[in-house]
């Protein structure tokens, strides 16, 4: 009966893939099946400082970059369940931790006041509800915390480099009143859709370790009994590698194919 309503639809309203423009389907099987295809640790390059261990579904190119795009820009709604199914992927790669540290805490990065307003919604915060619902359903307890927000105006970021951008956002994000408390009740993952030169989760990062401290908010009580027990010398390193000493994590939908390219060895 779907596959026939479709049908309906598509000769009375016509609709396309937003991944490959596939005619009367929303999405077809083969773009909701690339969007999650594997994710894996990305890096920028340059690396900003304090950029936490991110994870992304896929790479920033055809169809994912046409799906993030029309979801974004041109309000498909619809997509926000298949980009938030990604990335839940991407969380679980990277901070599949024991259950006993809490639950997980995505915390989307803010979209600015004029862009929410110009959109109609936030993305971010959107996919990162359709995330959370996801790892629900796989037995992942997981919350949406939307705690952090806009210190002060920023510059569009469309056209600058890696240092432009760093400097635009430098000290831009803050935690709202009440989010210490908050963040203290699992483990933190910053959560965007997109991973370009990663000033945006650089930025977030340090609002976020600017308010709790980093063995509360970023890795729960369990760990940082755990990482007590590594300085004590009964534990090994941490596998997240530099930049990350507090286990904070991150995940994105999407990265530039660079970033992937940098970790591919």
């Amino acid at each position: 009966m779907r596959g026939w309503w479709q049908e309906i639809v598509g000769l009375v309203l016509p609709v396309a893939c937003a991944g490959c423009g596939r005619p009367r389907t929303e999405l077809c099987e083969e773009c909701a099946a690339g969007v999650a295809a594997g994710p894996r640790r990305v890096r920028p390059a340059p690396e900003p400082a304090g950029l936490p261990v991110v994870h992304a579904a896929a790479p920033y190119e055809n169809a994912v970059r046409a799906m993030l795009l029309a979801h974004k820009e041109r309000g498909a709604l619809g997509l926000a369940g298949v980009l938030g199914g990604a990335l839940a992927a991407a969380v679980r790669a990277g901070a599949g931790y024991p259950g006993e540290r809490g639950p997980l805490l995505l915390v989307p990065v803010p979209s600015t006041r004029r862009a929410t307003a110009g959109r109609g919604h936030d993305p971010v915060r959107r996919i990162a509800t359709a995330a959370a619902a996801e790892l629900r359903r796989g037995g992942t307890s997981a919350r949406v915390l939307a705690v952090l927000g806009q210190r002060r105006a920023v510059a569009d970021q469309a056209g600058l480099g890696a240092r432009e951008r760093q400097a635009n956002l430098a000290g831009a994000l803050v935690v709202a009143d009440g989010g210490r408390r908050l963040l203290g009740g699992g483990r933190v993952v910053l959560v965007d859709d997109l991973l370009t030169t990663g000033a945006s989760l650089a930025e977030a990062a340090r609002a976020v370790r600017e308010v709790a401290e980093v063995a509360e908010v970023c890795a729960g009580p369990a760990a940082a009994r755990a990482s007590s027990d590594t300085s004590a010398g009964t534990g090994g390193a941490d596998d997240a590698g530099e930049g990350a000493p507090d286990g904070l994590r991150a995940a994105v939908v999407a990265a530039s194919p660079s970033a992937f390219e940098i970790n591919r060895y």
